[in-house]
């Protein structure tokens, strides 16, 4: 299980430099290129969407069907220990999965807000030659 965390930490810190570099200021041309290449670099990422989903069913599940302690075998610091282990890394790798859709989500956006920004300019150019 650890690896498949790992693999989304990993594609979360990618998404997150793609999302900088898609925000950052720069020339037209170089905007449209960089715009064009992360469009293309979107339909492969899609893929973390339902991979993103699975991780946080598997939370679930595993929330679900968590140990109890009902009776009195369980002390004080063993419930506690268990917490820090289980809840925690529950809690953390649910903000991963999250993060994961929403960074695509936000380069997603990006995109189709400049691809729409650049369509308008060519229309408001097209205007002003007539």
């Amino acid at each position: 299980m650890g690896l498949q965390w790992m693999v989304l930490a990993y594609v979360v810190a990618a998404e997150a430099v793609l999302a900088v570099i898609a925000m950052l200021p720069s020339p037209k041309l170089m905007k449209s290129r960089i715009i064009s290449l992360l469009s293309l670099t979107l339909r492969p990422l899609a893929g973390v969407i339902p991979f993103a989903a699975f991780q946080l069913l598997d939370i679930y599940w595993k929330n679900e069907h968590r140990m109890m302690c009902t009776s009195g075998a369980c002390t004080a610091s063993e419930r506690d220990r268990y917490e820090k282990t289980v809840i925690y890394k529950a809690q953390r790798n649910a903000f991963l999965a999250a993060s994961a859709c929403f960074l695509y989500w936000a380069i997603w956006s990006i995109c189709q807000l400049n691809k729409r920004v650049q369509s308008l300019e060519e229309v408001e150019k097209k205007f002003k030659d007539q």
